[in-house]
């Protein structure tokens, strides 16, 4: 059983890995930097390098920092995952998103030296900043894990009653 989830586990985080590169392989080739591409009236394709983490912080810190403590951080998230019950399955999949997700940005910074961010929602003149699936993927795990570890819904027990 604890291979088979290996193996899914993996699996999972392989895809959300490739569609982040894939993303940003096709941004990078259509759309020039700081070039803006509407979508919708509150959404734009926007091209544009982050050499930092979240909102470019940390972007004073070297790449080789950068991928340090990235690879810390997917280690940590894995242990956590590999420590986690697997019938936990929102919040496995959140630790999957996250792994996923930081992978996918420590590749951009051994590739490229800086990660490609290029999903911008705005309205009117405000803007939210600048980000890319890898960043929405961590994002959605970390809800993911909230809601699968720290919103436990009462459990029924063998008898059919309520917790």
């Amino acid at each position: 059983m604890r291979r088979f989830y290996l193996f899914s586990v993996t699996g999972w985080v392989l895809l959300f890995l490739a569609l982040d590169q894939l993303s940003k392989y096709w941004v990078m080739r259509f759309l020039p930097e700081g070039r803006e591409w509407p979508l919708l009236p509150f959404l734009s394709f926007y091209r544009t390098r982050n050499t930092g983490i979240a909102f470019s912080m940390l972007s004073s810190v070297s790449d080789i920092g950068l991928i340090i403590l990235t690879i810390v951080i997917i280690l940590f998230i894995a242990y956590l995952l590999w420590r986690q019950n697997p019938r936990r399955r929102l919040a496995c999949f959140g630790y999957v998103l996250i792994i996923g997700g930081a992978l996918g940005n420590v590749t951009d910074r051994l590739r490229l030296h800086y990660v490609v961010d290029f999903i911008l929602f705005h309205l009117g003149s405000w803007s939210f900043a600048v980000f890319n699936l890898a960043d929405s993927f961590i994002t959605i795990g970390a809800i993911c894990i909230f809601l699968g570890e720290f919103l436990k819904f009462p459990a029924k027990n063998s008898s059919g009653s309520v917790h």
